[in-house]
């Protein structure tokens, strides 16, 4: 069934700042240059900003006679040609936002962008450089003392390290949202074309409107999720005054493509974290949760997979899955004045009616419907009371919480100490997380775009007929989602969830026809580039919150990472430790200062001098809140009535508010996505057009190796791979010990020794040794004090590559095959036309060959080309005359196929 609406593609997309004495003039235009607005920000108020939006589309020429005026207006001299009167200040991509300190309004510009992934043809950017400008004009400046320093807190925030926007695509929503609204009913759209609009009247807004015939295409625009939205507050002053192609929001968090290469058949796989503006800060100085039910480190996750084959949100085939991370939802802290390493956990409120869990639940129901399920990896048994303290409470709340939501809907909770498990020798982390893994996924579903496929109907899989979700008539939705937690949300969640996104990884291949059962193993190209793709993820989100890099990964749970792992997680522990004791408090002053938490003042306390930033963000410490939840029924009514669907992506009337919903042309710029990502209007090249260089499955991890299975779902050896999981190893000893390691999955040491340098590692290591089972590779080593380690069978032999070993005589057979073979190719490249003629008059008993070609002749000596009809033969001269200059006269199948072109384009 064709989709109804098409995303809106914003007309902003190129920018430049013309400067004069008293305005700056900011024009945009959309990427093909064809429609362009103007805004004109006043310079001559010394600390407000007035910004006028005439809402006028204008065409290239009249922008040139616009800026041409102007430059001639505000000459100094009448006539005078020598000096402008209008300055090209600088060329963008797109406004940031507007910030006031003590002085003047800046305005943040984008000015370079790099082009991280593609989801159907809609292009995500990563911004690579900003550039902050003041406003007013300095004769009407009123300098402040204070302005430079709360300038360098602001620009802390790096923006060049990963933040993200789109023009066409919205990044604070999910895929599952955004082509929900996209498959709304005819019915529903029509009714909101003709809705009264609530911004200001603009002249220009049903243009391209074809009303005649119905064939018009509606255009959906929709309102951010501002949780997510880190320029909120930067583009508060102006949302309410400008058109909206004006406002570009920006997420922060990590975003990453990967192309699995499955036959020939490209899959792009996408991995995209947004983390939450509300309560956001470093790692000990933002823990638990705050009176408006947001939790500290909240990240969601979420994996898209699209058939790239096909650039079409109506045609290709899209699935996604998300799941979220954030801290145990209570009023707790730590006190890093006593610069312990794990300074001791306190529970600053009591909360014996769960009502900061119950608002955070809350908004997890809106947005994710049920089942909502908590996977808690906390230690539960302690020597001293520590991580313990967390579990109790959030037992204690989930259990009061539950008593009141009718049984269907409950919150599931799933307490699995992961750092004992990883301690002992009997259990296999993996393998639980992989038990755990399996019984989310079935309860949650995921999303996917097209109904299931017929060979599921013919081959019925007994996991996939067990899938949960909701199953529609054009694909599947997924109910709930998974929530997990450790104390800081770092290593231990990224590794639980990564389990988690390969057991649906599996389920969103099965459902669109790629791999005939819903599993996939471990050291395969395709789990190799997931796990690299998701180490991507837990590095990036641990800088951001943490300080340092990720100190365990999925191989030091797996018992593969090297030995060398061992150091570099020291000094992962030593940079998180220094980052958190010395540099968090000024990056938690950026983070304030940024996202307008705080707000300087004159006559106020500078944000520096401040003690804490406890009551930033706990509104109800500076003023009663007007209404108080209920106890019991601690839920929103209209949520609970649309349960297990999100409430977020019900049609009705509060949802539809939400929605700017236009009618355009079939081949307007504004909807025409295949328009925006080809630009045929252009003289480009591939390098432009394909720009992304994403990690390929079939070149950075399948074998080079001759006679390998190309299926990146073959399970191979650690050191078959082009991009090996072990690494550049210097040392041969070490990589045959990881192979061994690998395929034995041994009984595995502790948790701290595999990070910390005080335990001593060799008697772990020599314990591995000696406890291979029977799947390890035969491995022959010589003594450890010998310089000279000797390893057998480290190149693969002959007969592994070839088939066959060269070694060996060959058989009488097999010479007399080859023998004949030569003879036959000697007969076939050697003939002339004289043993052509003898060859028509053979005997049936001979073997004639007969060439296989479009050419009369085909052998090594001799090719005659192909006839060329007469039709290719003048249109072949018509191109070489075009060239010279010489036209040829137009048929009137051109002229109406190029006046089509101008009506649809101008028109």
């Amino acid at each position: 069934m064709p989709a109804a609406a098409a995303p809106i593609i914003s007309s902003v997309q190129k920018l430049v700042l013309y400067e004069t004495r008293a305005r700056y003039f900011l024009v945009g235009s959309n990427h093909a240059e064809t429609k362009y607005r103007v805004l004109k920000i006043d310079r001559t108020e010394p600390k407000d900003l007035v910004i006028i939006d005439d809402r006028h589309v204008y065409t290239q020429q009249e922008v040139r006679e616009l800026l041409g005026r102007l430059d001639l207006g505000n000459r100094t001299k009448m006539g005078q040609k020598g000096s402008s009167g209008l300055f090209r200040a600088v060329s963008a991509f797109g406004v940031v936002g507007f910030v006031r300190f003590l002085e003047g309004y800046y305005i943040v510009l984008i000015t370079k962008r790099r082009k991280m992934a593609d989801i159907g043809g809609h292009a995500i950017y990563k911004i690579e450089d900003t550039n902050m400008i003041y406003i007013p004009n300095d004769s009407v400046r009123i300098t402040h003392p204070d302005e430079a320093r709360y300038l360098r807190i602001f620009q802390n925030v790096d923006l060049s390290s990963n933040f993200y926007f789109s023009y066409s695509y919205d990044l604070s929503h999910s895929l599952q949202y955004n082509l929900t609204v996209l498959r709304m009913p005819l019915e529903m759209l029509k009714s909101e074309t003709t809705q009264p609009r609530q911004e200001s009247f603009d002249i220009f807004e049903d243009e391209g409107l074809i009303t005649q015939g119905g064939s018009g295409v509606f255009g959906i625009s929709s309102e951010p999720y501002m949780k997510y939205v880190w320029n909120g507050e930067l583009l508060d002053i102006i949302k309410n005054t400008v058109h909206r192609d004006w406002l570009l929001y920006i997420i922060h968090g990590f975003c990453g493509q990967s192309k699995l290469l499955i036959y020939g058949r490209p899959v792009y796989v996408t991995l995209i974290a947004r983390r939450s503006s509300k309560f956001a800060g470093t790692r000990f100085l933002k823990r638990g949760a705050n009176c408006e039910g947001d939790v500290a480190n909240e990240v969601e996750t979420e994996q898209i997979l699209c058939d790239a084959s096909v650039m079409s949100f109506t045609a290709g085939s899209y699935s996604s899955y998300v799941q979220v991370r954030g801290s145990v939802p209570l009023y707790w802290s730590q006190d890093i004045s006593t610069m312990m390493p794990k300074p001791p956990i306190t529970l600053d409120q009591a909360d014996p009616f769960a009502h900061v869990a119950a608002l955070h639940f809350d908004q997890m129901l809106q947005r994710f419907g049920s089942p909502i399920i908590i996977l808690n990896l906390v230690k539960e048994r302690e020597k001293r009371k520590h991580e313990r303290i967390l579990s109790e409470e959030l037992v204690a709340a989930v259990t009061y919480l539950n008593q009141f939501l009718p049984p269907e809907h409950t919150i599931i909770y799933i307490p699995w100490d992961m750092a004992k498990y990883t301690k002992s020798k009997l259990c296999n982390v993996l393998d639980r997380l992989n038990v755990i893994a399996e019984s989310v996924v079935k309860k949650t579903g995921f999303f996917v775009n097209r109904p299931d496929s017929y060979c599921s109907i013919l081959r019925p899989d007994e996991k996939w007929n067990e899938l949960g979700g909701c199953v529609i008539a054009t694909g599947r939705l997924q109910m709930g989602v998974l929530r997990t937690n450790c104390v800081d949300c770092l290593d231990r969640t990224n590794t639980a969830q990564f389990m988690v996104g390969k057991c649906a990884l599996a389920y969103q291949l099965y459902s669109l026809g790629l791999i005939d059962k819903p599993n996939l193993q471990f050291d395969t190209d395709a789990v190799r580039l997931f796990e690299e793709l998701y180490e991507d993820h837990g590095d990036t989100l641990s800088l951001q919150y943490g300080g340092s890099q990720l100190v365990h990964r999925v191989k030091t749970y797996r018992k593969i990472a090297p030995w060398t792992q061992h150091s570099k997680d020291i000094m992962q522990t030593l940079s998180r430790y220094y980052s958190n004791a010395f540099s968090d408090a000024d990056r938690q002053d950026s983070i304030n200062l940024f996202l307008g938490v705080f707000h300087p003042s004159e006559g106020k306390p500078h944000l520096w001098e401040l003690p804490t930033d406890f009551y930033l963000h706990h509104k109800n410490t500076m003023r009663l809140l007007p209404t108080r939840r209920s106890y019991t029924y601690w839920w929103t009514p209209e949520v609970i009535k649309h349960l297990p669907l999100p409430y977020d992506e019900v049609i009705c009337a509060a949802n539809l508010k939400k929605l700017i919903v236009k009618k355009f042309h079939k081949y307007e710029e504004e909807i025409d996505i295949h328009n925006e990502f080809f630009r045929p209007y252009e003289l480009s090249s591939f390098d432009d057009t394909f720009c992304l260089a994403m990690t390929s499955s079939a070149r950075d991890f399948m074998p080079k190796t001759v006679g390998i299975d190309p299926s990146p779902f073959t399970v191979r050896k650690p050191d078959e791979t082009g991009k090996s999981v072990l690494g550049n190893k210097s040392n041969r000893e070490e990589a045959v010990l990881q192979r061994k390691t690998a395929a034995s999955a041994p009984p595995p040491p502790s948790e701290e020794a595999v990070s910390s340098s005080s335990e001593d590692d060799s008697g772990t290591d020599r314990e591995e040794e000696g406890s291979v089972s029977q799947r390890s590779t035969p491995v022959k080593m010589t003594d450890t004090g010998d310089s000279a380690k000797v390893t057998e069978n480290v190149v693969q032999p002959m007969k592994e590559v070839y088939g066959i070993n060269l070694s060996d005589g060959l058989s009488e057979e097999d010479l007399s095959i080859y023998s004949r073979f030569v003879q036959l190719g000697q007969r076939r490249h050697k003939q002339d036309k004289s043993s052509q003629q003898l060859c028509s008059r053979c005997p049936d008993g001979v073997i004639k060959l007969t060439p296989i070609s479009t050419f009369s002749q085909d052998n090594i000596y001799e090719v005659q080309p192909p006839r060329v009809d007469r039709k290719s033969t003048e249109i072949f001269q018509a191109h070489i005359q075009a060239s010279q200059g010489i036209m040829q006269p137009l048929g009137k199948e051109d002229t109406s196929m190029y006046r089509e072109y101008i009506r649809n384009r101008y028109l």
